[in-house]
């Protein structure tokens, strides 16, 4: 209610400062969805034209978003117009380039299968501009008024590699490292990256969904967190947009574009651009690790969890690539094991009803994350159960051993119990194929995610698809990292 009211209240803000500062009256205004960011924008119906409404209470950031936008805007650079600002900075309005972004007609290509010309023209259009903006947005740009910093330093670096680290590494355990050991590296790495030339504008979230496509023309928002910084970032996070999946041979030909360009004004080759590219792609597939980590594992953002595989599959095919002219064995082991974490996050896109079920460690880890985003399924707690990990005979063994199966099948609270839950299951199995529904999230814990609930998922899985044979079933013994797929 409080956030309902709040949004009430800056409505009337809003159409306050347009009718005295632009002389427009207001006809209707709406809330646009929401970023990944605190700021709320809206569209805004006037007698005589549509704008955007932005307010941020974060008034360092939008004075660092006015300041850029003027001075781009002086040097002829494609960015929205500032109509008009409130007193306190907290709201401002500027023009309305419309909803079609450069993320828009990658999906299309996505959805057909290739970047078809249309798509890799304004790509190109788009690196047009990024080089106006690195090399003439830099000239006399007032970089006092960044936010939050002024240039990209070596803590921007360590902070990004920490994000990495504690909202990504530290909440998958499947991940073992020296954290001391991965600290020293990543020093490492930044005192590398800051020898990169960076007497240039950097944008900082250089990507398609921040490039505005209007009359078939290329224009650019969301630039507040601009800084002074090495050429290498902006290009890098625009041909890594992990969601975006631009091919290999499409990246390379827009990289090859993006320098042949660059070289107008500098000399690619003086500034050793090639040397320092691949670390700069790897600072920022960590960074956006980091990112996804927080706005989804942390915060609970279904969209940022979605983005979390394709960023994974950069990082496997990175770490055969790298060529560091120092050793990094910690980090080097880290990024070795970011593979086992994709069936975990795999995104399913069957037609057909998906199950997963998973066993787990309520003493390590706890309940898993539905990553679908249905939020719905069972989780059943096996710990009021015979534990085979009492006796010395079976503490080395699993729930898939025929050991410890033989010790649980004795059991008549088993039984009942696989019953039970096995009948519970099955009604929301016929329920969900009857509505079309396509996925259902089944989870078995106990102590340590070892024996009763590694059996009990074993034994549900093997079940539903005796039962079941049109759909699929996927089964994780998380503790084990183990997982097999079972259809037709």
């Amino acid at each position: 209610m409080y956030q309902m009211e709040n949004t009430e209240s800056i409505k009337r803000q809003i159409i306050e400062l347009i009718n005295n500062k632009l002389l427009e009256k207001v006809i209707d205004i709406k809330t646009l969805p929401a970023s990944g960011s605190s700021r709320i924008y809206f569209r805004v119906i006037t007698e005589n034209k549509t704008l955007i409404a932005t307010y941020n209470s974060n008034i360092e950031e939008n004075n660092a978003f006015l300041v850029f936008d003027k001075h781009f805007e002086n040097k002829k650079l494609p960015v929205p117009e500032i109509l008009a600002v409130s007193d306190d900075k907290s709201c401002y309005i500027q023009s309305d380039l419309g909803d079609v972004t450069l993320f828009d007609y990658v999906k299309k290509c996505l959805k057909n299968g290739v970047y078809d010309e249309d798509t890799v023209a304004l790509y190109k259009d788009t690196i047009l501009n990024l080089v106006d903006f690195q090399i003439k947005g830099y000239e006399d740009l007032n970089f006092s008024v960044a936010y939050p910093t002024h240039s990209f330093n070596k803590d921007s670096i360590i902070d990004d590699l920490n994000y990495f680290k504690y909202y990504f590494l530290k909440v998958n355990d499947e991940i073992d490292f020296n954290e001391t050991r991965l600290n020293k590296d990543f020093q490492a790495l930044a005192d590398f990256a800051m020898n990169a030339p960076s007497d240039f504008f950097m944008y900082r979230d250089f990507q398609s969904r921040n490039v505005m496509i209007k009359d078939n023309s290329t224009y650019f928002i969301d630039f507040q967190g601009g800084r002074k910084g090495p050429l290498q970032y902006d290009i890098v996070s625009l041909l890594y947009q992990v969601k975006a999946q631009i091919p290999n041979d499409v990246r390379k030909k827009l990289l090859d574009f993006y320098k042949e360009k660059l070289s107008v004004f500098i000399n690619v080759e003086s500034i050793n651009f090639d040397k320092y590219y691949k670390t700069f792609v790897l600072l920022r597939l960590l960074q956006v690790l980091g990112a996804y980590g927080f706005r989804g594992l942390i915060q609970k953002k279904q969209h940022f969890i979605e983005s979390i595989p394709f960023a994974l599959k950069e990082v496997v095919v990175l770490k055969d690539k790298l060529d560091f002219p120092f050793e990094t064995k910690e980090l080097s082991l880290v990024l070795e094991q970011m593979g086992k974490l994709l069936p975990k996050y795999q995104i399913t896109d069957n037609e057909k009803l998906t199950v997963k079920v998973n066993s787990f460690s309520y003493k390590n880890g706890g309940v898993p994350q539905d990553m679908s985003g249905n939020g719905g399924g069972f989780v059943f707690d096996c710990r009021a159960l015979p534990n085979p990990g009492r006796y010395e005979e079976y503490k080395h063994l699993t729930g898939q051993d025929a050991e410890v199966q033989d010790f649980l099948n004795n059991s008549e609270e088993v039984k009942t119990f696989f019953e039970l839950t096995n009948s519970i299951i099955n009604q929301s199995v016929d329920n969900y194929l009857q509505r079309g529904f396509k996925d259902l999230f089944v989870n078995f814990g106990c102590t340590g995610g070892q024996h009763r609930s590694v059996f009990f998922a074993q034994k549900t899985a093997e079940a539903l698809h005796e039962k079941y044979p049109q759909i699929k079933i996927v089964l994780n013994h998380i503790v084990q990292h183990k997982n097999y797929i079972y259809e037709k």
